[in-house]
């Protein structure tokens, strides 16, 4: 193991051709990942990228022509709101770009295999969804079942970022972890870990260490060098800092402006990290230390009230309408837990926790990243806010939450989730539509709607997101009991398929509203002779919403 500078450690452990696979974790993303991007730019190195949500992180690694191919459970990005990329889509629909798509909790389990040595890990995902088709997947007949196994993923090399890490090279990896550290294990030579500080001994914090120093090829001390990520570090010897959501934001409008001048300013003309700092500012890093302490979501509180003038939108009468029916479903089947996917369905499920507490449910709330018992703050929608995991009741990773929570026998768990598509069936498509530039993928999708005791799919209606057959079936419909939008509530009926059975209640007669619902939706919607109605948001349920999303950025 080395202690080596950003330069030093890309250039010795680096090498064309690579199979990378950079860590997410809580900190998402590594100054190392920079420096790659810097020192092959303008080349053909030919890299495999291996990296469980690209997100906005790895735009300029595609932009550059860096990488051949990709192997991700989510190809688009999540910073303001999820959605297609214009750099990934562009790569993929011009086909300079292969893209292999899993789930969160398949990919981690490829990895898993292959740092135990296995030839195959046994999932109980993808079942019911176009990734069977990959070929690193299989359905096994054994004397046990038939199961479904997935091949191992080898990178050649882990990059990654942490808090802390010893002068002997062990690397503290303080949860949450999504993934968790076995890229680092599993990989052919090792791991590039950069981190915020590097200390003595580690012994007085051997529980939060996850990797050990034989499997680190190179340690860098690099402050902030989770940016535009944050650092979870409690009770570590280092400071903690949160995510920089408006650096995420300029590079969101970047990659649909002038790109390359983007990256020129922040990648390309950046000699070293400390460059990087100074370019950042000392201001703008005390402010990022200052939201890690938990009660910085009151800057955000003084900075953004809640506006009450606006009229009330579709998304927000969605989140409504769906955080009942999910209440509903929590305390009818006395569950354990609540799993929110990204976006409105992300509000909703909050507000469905609020619910079914004050009706006497003892439900938690749980994210893929690892988080269980977590509560949400006022102004602050994202679902994996660093602000919320020093009050989560538990800090662990998808295999734990996406493979034991959900899908586990001891645990009974109601999944709330959206998608790009929802057909008759309540098939979810957030991979690809043909035609269009959505690109993305499954993230948890797939692993919570197959695997879920049940699951509220929610959705603003149209017919191009309501149709009749999913271009591409990203989770399968089998568990999804209904489909909440801003006009009714459709559920499933004995032949499987979704019928109208309730409509919002409004001042337009019932058969107006039944009508704008059916038309609404891109097949010939059967409704229930006795459908009924479902009541309108109130105004303290929307001032609700508003409060977590001051800045209307799930909103609308």
């Amino acid at each position: 193991m080395e202690h080596l500078n950003l330069e030093e450690a890309v250039a010795a452990h680096v090498r064309p051709g690579d199979a990378l696979n950079i860590l997410y974790g809580h900190t998402r993303w590594t100054a190392t990942a920079r420096e790659v991007c810097r020192q092959f730019w303008g080349t053909d190195p030919g890299f495999e990228l291996q990296l469980v949500s690209l997100g906005n992180f790895a735009t300029a690694l595609v932009h550059g022509g860096l990488v051949r191919r990709v192997v991700t459970a989510y190809a688009g990005e999540g910073f303001p709101t999820g959605g297609p990329n214009p750099v990934y889509t562009r790569a993929l629909r011009e086909r300079a770009v292969e893209f292999e798509h899993w789930s969160i909790l398949t990919f981690e389990q490829r990895l898993e295999a292959a740092a135990r040595g296995l030839p195959a890990a046994v999932t109980g995902s993808l079942t019911g969804t176009a990734m069977e088709a990959n070929a690193h997947f299989a359905r096994v007949d054994t004397p046990f079942g038939e199961v479904g196994v997935v091949a191992p993923l080898v990178p050649d090399v882990a990059l990654l970022h942490a808090p802390v890490a010893d002068v002997a090279g062990n690397v503290a990896l303080p949860g949450p972890n999504m993934e968790g550290p076995w890229a680092a294990w599993a990989a052919r030579r090792g791991a590039v870990v950069t981190v915020d500080r590097v200390v003595d001994d580690l012994r007085e914090h051997a529980p939060t260490v996850r990797i050990p120093a034989h499997r680190v090829l190179a340690i860098v001390e690099a402050p902030f060098g989770a940016h535009p990520g944050g650092s979870f570090a409690r009770g570590l010897p280092v400071d903690g800092y949160g995510e920089d959501i408006p650096f995420w934001n300029d590079l969101h409008r970047a990659t649909r402006a002038d790109f390359d001048d983007w990256i020129r300013r922040w990648v390309l003309d950046v000699s070293t990290h400390d460059d990087y700092l100074e370019r950042l500012g000392a201001e703008r890093l005390e402010r990022l230390r200052r939201r890690a302490d938990p009660t910085s979501w009151q800057d955000d509180d003084r900075a953004h009230p809640v506006d009450e003038s606006i009229p009330v939108t579709p998304q927000e009468v969605c989140a409504v309408v769906t955080a009942h029916e999910v209440a509903d479903r929590v305390v009818a089947r006395r569950a354990d837990a609540i799993l929110a996917g990204a976006g409105v369905s992300n509000l909703a499920a909050w507000a469905a926790h609020e619910l079914a507490r004050a009706r006497g449910s003892a439900a938690r709330l749980a994210a893929e990243m690892g988080m269980w018992g977590y509560t949400p703050t006022p102004a602050d929608p994202y679902i994996f806010n660093h602000r919320v995991f020093p009050g989560a009741e538990m800090l662990t990773d998808c295999s734990w939450i996406l493979g034991t929570v959900v899908g586990g026998p001891g645990t009974t768990t109601i999944g709330c989730m959206s998608g790009a598509e929802i057909d008759r069936f309540g098939n979810v498509n957030s991979t690809d539509i043909p035609g269009t530039s959505f690109v993305a993928g499954s993230g948890g999708g797939a692993d919570v709607a197959g695997r879920c005791d049940e699951t509220v799919l929610a959705v603003v209606a149209s017919p191009r997101r309501l149709v009749h057959d999913c271009a591409y079936i990203t989770s399968p419909g089998h568990r999804v009991r209904s489909v909440c939008t801003d006009l009714g509530v459709l559920r499933k009926r004995g032949d499987g398929e979704l019928h109208l059975a309730a409509v919002v209640a409004g001042p337009e007669p019932l058969a107006g509203r039944v009508r704008t619902m059916v038309d609404a939706t891109g097949w010939d919607l059967v409704v229930d002779r006795d459908v009924g109605e479902v009541p309108a948001p109130s105004e303290r349920e929307i001032l609700a919403l508003r409060n977590w999303d001051r800045e209307r950025i799930l909103l609308g």
